[in-house]
């Protein structure tokens, strides 16, 4: 017979007071998800991502873009997307928990972090109201996106077009573009 083993629960206190040593750490219902830091792919591909989004928004426009950002409901989620789309309303000297209202999510999967980001954050970011959440597969080299309106997962490997409501015209991404010279 098999004995189940009590896995530990966290807090967003208990992990504010982990050293500042590279790992990223995160809460999802209490659960520590831990990854290393991101690679330089990894970090191109977000910053090709903040350059297409910040134009498309507009430096003084309706949403700030961000990269990591934090979604926190304490005491037991604590999320750090690799970029994070959220209203301007909220000023940028706003604590992340104070942000309550978030129009885009972006995880690049890595093959140390996939599992959690697919298995455990993209639920938590939909639970908890975020309108649109990408995934970024390397390997498939492909945006899986989901949305708070039932959308989960749908792969796009040519183009992504995003419109949140607040802006005139939709965006439209090249994947190939975004993932070029990325392997």
């Amino acid at each position: 017979m098999a004995m189940s083993i009590p896995l530990p629960e966290y807090t967003v206190d208990m992990v504010r007071a982990f050293p500042d040593d590279g790992q990223r750490y995160e809460l999802v219902e209490g659960m520590l998800l831990v990854t290393p830091a991101p690679a330089p792919d990894h970090q191109l591909v977000i910053t090709r991502l903040v350059y297409a989004l910040t134009s498309y928004l507009g430096i003084d426009g309706p949403a700030r873009v961000v990269t990591p950002g934090e979604i926190e409901i304490a005491p037991r989620l604590h999320l750090e997307p690799d970029l994070l789309v959220f209203p301007a309303r909220f000023a940028s000297r706003s604590k992340w928990t104070e942000i309550e209202d978030w129009w885009l999510a972006v995880e690049v999967l890595s093959p140390s972090s996939k599992h959690y980001d697919r298995d455990y954050k993209l639920e938590a970011y939909l639970q908890v109201g975020v309108a649109a959440v990408w995934m970024i597969d390397l390997e498939r080299r492909c945006f899986e996106v989901s949305t708070a309106h039932g959308r989960r997962g749908i792969s796009e490997s040519r183009s992504v077009r995003w419109h949140p409501a607040s802006m005139p015209a939709p965006l439209e991404l090249s994947v190939a573009a975004v993932l070029r010279d990325v392997s």
